[in-house]
């Protein structure tokens, strides 16, 4: 496919990334107004612009990756030029509705919703389309599959997919810094508390996803009886843990919907 972003900010530049490393035969364009700090990806395969519109034409799939206020600015330049093209919006808070009426029946609109892991091919990229899209956005889909797991959801659920895949990377980055400090107050240096850390978080991830099951399965398999771990997990759940993370979630989402 020939790709197209537009907005050269961090997630943009992260899918770009992840497509030069993990679907490579894809032709990706990407704009930012000062290319200053993204010329580098010239020399993945990119073709970075200053313009909007540059190759545009040729494009399969236009993926916005700018700010809410940004989108009719952005949108008024590029419509004279584009038909029948499929625009996957990665902006909060813009119903496929909203952009459909704003790009008109000649280009289809769908939603998605990536996080910057994309770069890694380790992104949870949530996508929403309405009916008559689903063939055309099958396209959108496997690129996104390339860049890691790509579920289909229903739009109402988008806001909260932004808060549990988008901000939950600095949810679990949080996580992970606690960690980190804990290990250097029980005796190790910061690197290798981070080392270990964000390892052990890497791995309880990968056994969910390769085993499907349910996260406690796993805690079974790694708490014994009077164990260590088992009191570990009971003293952070009597100061809160659980709690205070779904707290943050339902808080964040409130924040999206104002």
């Amino acid at each position: 496919m020939k790709v197209h972003i537009i907005g050269g900010g961090n997630l943009g530049v992260s899918i770009a990334l992840g497509l030069s490393k993990f679907s490579p035969e894809n032709q990706v364009t990407i704009t930012r107004r000062n290319t200053s700090s993204i010329l580098y990806l010239e020399k993945l395969g990119a073709t970075v612009s200053t313009s909007n519109i540059h190759q545009i034409q040729e494009a399969d799939v236009i993926i916005l990756t700018i700010k809410p206020y940004q989108v009719d600015t952005v949108l008024a330049e590029i419509l004279p030029v584009i038909s029948n093209k499929i625009i996957a919006s990665a902006v909060s808070g813009l119903s496929i509705e909203n952009l459909q009426n704003k790009i008109g029946t000649a280009n289809s609109a769908i939603r998605i919703m990536p996080n910057i892991a994309a770069q890694f091919g380790a992104s949870a990229t949530c996508i929403a389309f309405h009916e008559k899209d689903k063939e055309k956005a099958q396209g959108v889909v496997s690129l996104f599959q390339s860049l890691g797991t790509a579920p289909i959801i229903d739009e109402k659920l988008m806001d909260a997919a932004t808060v549990l895949a988008a901000s939950g990377t600095a949810f679990a980055l949080r996580y992970i810094r606690a960690s980190m400090q804990a290990g250097i107050e029980i005796g190790f240096d910061w690197q290798t508390a981070l080392a270990i850390s964000a390892q052990t978080v890497k791995g309880a991830a990968e056994m969910l996803l390769e085993e499907k099951v349910h996260p406690e399965q796993l805690i079974d398999r790694v708490t014994t009886p009077q164990g260590c771990t088992i009191a570990g997990l009971n003293e952070m759940e009597m100061h809160g843990f659980s709690s205070s993370l779904i707290r943050g979630i339902k808080t964040s989402l409130k924040q999206i919907k104002g």
